[in-house]
């Protein structure tokens, strides 16, 4: 049997769902006559294209309360309009977990997940609500700031994200609707010096920044303050410094660090928790747990320090 391919539009009310949906059902080699599911979970100022519906042979359904989504409610509609495609335009103010693909269709099989959102009110959002606004987030594959001006922060905006999902493709929109790729992010350290050093307040950003661009940092020598991190599944002369960090909120901590390799003396007498500096030279490794390349430390000194002021890193 032939997989359908479903597609997740996420972002608040009037983020620009709608719109980014309507411009979709003009791509004639993604929508080519067969049968489309849109199941609307959400009513905003943009009405969908009835021509557009019309061409592209696709049904709408409504859902006005997220207990509607059951395994009963997708396998009706599986039998009733036998699509090819689902395209399902979710409502911004349902945790994602109330669209469970489990609850899907065999056949139904989650392709692309599109978070929009309206760049000059991310910020107010973040402030109020913010476990819910980065959960849009964290299973996207995209995510599209639109209405982008000359105030709008875009390193912020994208440290932001990639803080709680390195994998999202992000891109910002001028408010004419066109890409706007103006995005220059300046480091607060020197990357071109001998050393760079890398401050407490500093780490969470050189980590995003080392692991998107591993390869602009291969052979540079850094040393910054870290905590140890050992355990039985890193092979042996490895150990992982890093911190802790608060990526959406306080029940969402986890610890970010890249693999170090060492000589097993260096490390010996540190236990976990345990903070150091560490001096050491970047390179660039396949390594399982990062399911493909990318940063990877060669110590050259490992220190003593004393804990950093904040315990934990913020990336907003």
């Amino acid at each position: 049997m032939l997989e359908i391919p479903v597609y997740v539009f996420m972002g608040f009310l009037e983020s620009g769902k709608s719109t980014f949906i309507n411009d979709t059902l003009q791509d004639e080699d993604l929508f080519t006559g067969e049968p489309v599911l849109l199941i609307s979970c959400e009513q905003g100022e943009t009405e969908y294209s009835e021509e557009g519906l019309k061409r592209c042979n696709i049904s709408v359904v409504e859902v006005e309360d997220k207990e509607q989504l059951t395994a009963e409610f997708y396998a009706e509609c599986q039998k009733k309009y036998k699509p090819k495609k689902v395209i399902i335009e979710y409502n911004g103010m349902w945790t994602p977990e109330a669209m469970s693909s489990e609850l899907m269709p065999r056949r139904w099989q989650l392709v692309q997940v599109i978070t929009t959102v309206v760049a000059p009110t991310f910020e107010l959002y973040l402030n109020n609500m913010r476990s819910l606004m980065m959960s849009h987030f964290t299973d996207a594959d995209m995510v599209i700031f639109n209405r982008c001006n000359k105030d709008t922060k875009k390193p912020a905006l994208r440290k932001s994200i990639k803080a709680v999902n390195r994998r999202a493709q992000i891109y910002f929109e001028s408010e004419d609707g066109m890409p706007d790729t103006d995005i220059e992010e300046e480091m607060p350290f020197d990357i071109n010096a001998p050393m760079i050093e890398v401050e407490d307040d500093d780490y969470g950003l050189w980590y995003l920044d080392a692991a998107d661009n591993p390869q602009k940092y291969v052979g540079k020598k850094i040393r910054f303050k870290a905590v140890v991190y050992k355990s039985q599944k890193l092979p042996k002369g490895s150990f992982v410094p890093g911190r802790f960090a608060m990526t959406c909120c306080a029940d969402d901590i986890g610890f970010i660090g890249f693999v170090c390799k060492c000589d097993n003396s260096m490390i010996a007498d540190y236990n976990v928790r345990d903070w150091i500096y560490v001096t050491a030279e970047i390179g660039c490794e396949y390594q399982k747990d990062y399911q493909g390349e990318g940063p990877v430390l060669y110590a050259e000194k490992i220190e003593k320090a004393e804990p950093a002021e904040e315990d934990l890193v913020y990336f907003n």
